[in-house]
């Protein structure tokens, strides 16, 4: 099963391939996507995107996750949320969303298994 192509971002919207969802903020792996809801981890800019924020996207057995940290880089990622990954092994790459959004469009392209968090404004 291969990763979905995110199709379009703009400020506060996402089109993600195969779903007719607009999201502000989406979770991709392979094989899928939903809204991430950061009111379900009580997930703020700050601190951040927490271990259980990308806890279900590492469970869809992805190889490498990409964060998006919103168009000016507003969201953090804490050490905890790294170490997590690192000691799950997956390859984490944290960038600004177009960025990111490019680089794992990229790696879906190449066939690696890859799952994202996104978030598509501040």
């Amino acid at each position: 099963m291969s990763s979905p192509e995110i199709a379009s971002l703009s400020w506060g919207q996402m089109k993600v391939q195969g779903s007719t969802k607009i999201y502000k903020d989406c979770k991709v792996w392979p094989g899928g996507s939903r809204d991430w809801d950061w009111r379900e981890t009580g997930t703020e800019h700050s601190p951040g995107v927490q271990p259980a924020d990308v806890e279900e996207v590492v469970k869809k057995g992805v190889q490498t996750l990409v964060i998006g940290r919103g168009m000016s880089e507003a969201l953090k990622v804490p050490p905890s949320t790294l170490e997590y990954l690192e000691k799950q092994g997956i390859d984490v790459r944290v960038l600004q969303t177009e960025k990111a959004v490019k680089e794992y469009n990229a790696l879906a392209a190449q066939g690696v298994k890859v799952g994202g968090v996104f978030h598509s404004t501040c």
